[in-house]
């Protein structure tokens, strides 16, 4: 049997219905950068944005964020991102793993503010920056087994 390929980079995403916010991490610094926030109609990304994304960082895996309640219990969004996380393996062939999510885009909000940017994120969405945060939060659970 071969080995698992080692992941050593990894694309996340911060999945909502009008927007998801796009990361890329590495798991040998363990941190991940923003890259850009992908429209999205009623969840569903334009597909070719993906695929060139994709293509351009060639990671060896993807992490999607999971909307918990602040119990821990699946929130109304959790199936969602579920199921656009099954997409992204069926499309991609690649491993993709969901991530806990809670507070992500609160603590992306405290950055931005600490930045000087004081109301409404629409010029800056804190997506990408959320997603940034959830794939960091799941290298650090996970730079053992990566």
């Amino acid at each position: 049997m071969a080995e698992p390929k080692p992941l050593r980079l990894l694309l996340g995403f911060d999945y909502g219905t009008k927007q998801i916010g796009v990361a890329v991490g590495q798991a040998v610094t363990g941190q991940a950068r923003e890259l850009k926030v992908l429209k999205a109609q009623n969840g569903v990304p334009d597909w070719q944005q993906v695929e060139a994304l994709v293509r351009e960082w060639q990671p060896d895996a993807m992490v999607v964020g999971l909307p918990l309640n602040m119990d821990g219990t699946p929130s109304d969004m959790s199936a969602r991102a579920e199921k656009f996380a099954r997409r992204l393996n069926g499309r991609f062939n690649l491993p993709v793993f969901t991530h806990d999510e809670r507070l992500t885009t609160f603590e992306a909000k405290g950055h931005r503010l600490a930045q000087g940017q004081r109301d409404g994120y629409r010029d800056r969405p804190v997506d990408a920056l959320a997603a940034a945060l959830l794939l960091e939060g799941w290298l650090a659970e996970n730079s053992a087994t990566s």
